[in-house]
């Protein structure tokens, strides 16, 4: 199908709504995935149904995540820095409010702010911005609620120390051999969004996939479609999707492909043995891919079938860069995919994940926080299957909600001072194209620092020093000016610092260690 007949078809399946209506809003979020795992940014991998809304809907080629898990899931929760919702690093108590373990009372979450505008607010999947009540979903302005309190698991059972819920309710899934993490996921979004469209109010959907986090769980048969795809190898498949990036216009040809990572071998120097194994490592990876986009399309499915479609505004990211985490779990024995396996795709497949950038997940050089983002919302985007070069960050998706729902951000929370937003709407975007710019953007995560205002990035990678770029003629951070230019260094570094002092980041080192008690 083409996009053109893609838009028809939609356009025909459900009934025409004014602006004025209120859009149920879906927000879906992919967990450890690169900047070109999409077939709409450039992959090889199977991705028909986040192609299609692409097709239909804006692709953003500079919107930045935080680089982390935790970090991320509170700034698109609240539209504040992650620090200032008491979410400077992970869900451990580092020993100062802004790096808390759990979102504070002094920010709103999406649910709580669009509840008063008469939304149903749903919620699927890993929430992992706080272990314990009275710090769920449920307690932060989500109605209904399925899914994993904690960070990664498992995706045939729950590990040990994990925690899923329904509601308020711990839930154990089945042991039946039938229970998939992603599987679940999405069918109970699905069954949340069947049970809301019917209804006269709009509704807010989170969906929260693990995919295609570690542990490399997938179905035989997902795997089987990728066995032997990936023996061409990643040094091939970093320059052909380059390639097709600069063709899809998401990458300027004047911006060179980052060498491959030192730590990584050339792949014709392996023996076949090694290509094998790693080619199954990726096929599992493409497989877990596959079956959220699967998902994504049961969903999708799902809203036409309600009439809901035309006037449901879909946006879809992830919340850091590839992952280049070695040694997950002691790497324990057996091929991965089943469920006695363990294992991440590690730092050679993270290093293609992230064409045609520098580094990864953890570090805030743009490998580890540039992230797809795909917008669809056909009553309101107005040059479907174009691309948007707008620099924008997780905290514009509050504003962005708040903007389309017709929600008025509060100022207070239980008797408690609220933080103004961050982020600007994305709104004037779907329909003019642009809007008023960010004057500037900041990010800190375990020490790895970064501003950008206009086209310079200032960054450093914990503990270096400070690097600059012109990102119009260098994204993928190739030509370090910073001694050329000190004065602009000089300047960005006292940017970075007000925002630090303002945020309530502080030093790496000087935090205390996760765990450790005062």
């Amino acid at each position: 199908m083409t996009r053109r007949q893609f838009l028809a078809s939609t356009a025909a399946s459900v009934p025409a709504l004014g602006a004025s209506a209120k859009p149920n809003i879906v927000i879906i979020m992919a967990d450890d995935m690169g900047f070109s795992d999409l077939g709409c940014y450039g992959s090889e991998l199977e991705t028909p149904n986040l192609d299609k809304l692409a097709a239909g809907g804006l692709r953003f080629t500079q919107f930045y995540n935080t680089a982390r898990c935790c970090p991320t899931r509170a700034s698109l929760l609240t539209g504040l820095y992650p620090h200032q919702a008491g979410m400077g690093h992970m869900v451990n108590d580092r020993g100062l409010p802004s790096y808390q373990g759990y979102l504070n009372k002094r920010c709103v979450t999406i649910a709580e702010a669009l509840k008063p505008a008469g939304y149903t607010t749903l919620m699927v999947g890993k929430w992992h911005v706080g272990e314990n009540r009275p710090h769920w979903p449920c307690d932060r302005g989500f109605d209904r609620y399925f899914g994993l309190i904690s960070g990664a698991s498992n995706y045939w059972k729950l590990d040990a120390g994990r925690k899923m819920a329904y509601g308020n309710d711990p839930y154990t899934p089945p042991s039946d051999g039938k229970f998939y993490m992603t599987d679940a996921f999405t069918e109970h979004a699905v069954k949340f969004v069947d049970e809301a469209a019917g209804k006269a109010d709009p509704f807010l959907l989170y969906l929260a996939y693990t995919s295609p986090h570690w542990p490399l769980h997938a179905w035989p048969a997902d795997i089987a479609r990728f066995r032997g795809k990936f023996k061409q190898g990643w040094d091939r498949m970093r320059a052909s999707r380059h390639k097709r990036e600069v063709e899809l216009g998401l990458v300027d040809k004047k911006w060179p492909l980052t060498p491959r990572d030192a730590k990584v071998p050339e792949w014709d120097s392996l023996p076949d043995k090694e290509k094998d194994e790693w080619d199954l490592r990726m096929a599992v990876y493409a497989a877990q891919i596959y079956r959220m986009d699967q998902g994504i399309g049961r969903l999708v499915k799902k809203l036409e079938e309600r009439g809901a479609l035309n006037n449901t505004l879909i946006l879809f990211l992830c919340d850091n860069g590839g992952c280049a985490e070695e040694n997950i779990g002691g790497e324990q024995p057996g091929a991965p995919g089943p469920v006695e396996s363990f294992t991440s795709y590690r730092t050679p497949w993270a290093n293609a994940s992230n064409t045609p950038f520098r580094l990864y997940k953890h570090w805030v050089h743009e490998g580890g926080i540039a992230s797809p983002l795909i917008a669809h919302w056909p009553a309101r985007i107005k040059a479907p299957g174009k691309l948007s070069h707008e620099p924008s960050h997780l905290v514009d998706l509050m504003a962005t909600a708040v903007d389309a729902g017709g929600a008025t951000y509060p100022k207070e929370r239980n008797g408690a001072a609220i933080q103004p937003m961050e982020g600007r709407s994305l709104v004037p975007v779907f329909e003019k194209g642009r809007r008023a710019p960010h004057p500037a953007l900041y990010w800190e995560h375990e020490g790895n620092r970064a501003v950008r205002e206009g086209k310079w990035k200032l960054v450093s990678r914990h503990p270096g020093g400070w690097e600059l770029y012109d990102l119009e003629s260098d994204r993928t951070e190739m030509n370090n000016l910073a001694a050329r230019d000190r004065k602009r260094v000089e300047r960005m570094t006292a940017m970075y610092q007000s925002w630090a002092d303002r945020v309530g980041a502080v030093p790496w080192d000087s935090l205390r260690p996760a765990g450790k008690k005062k």
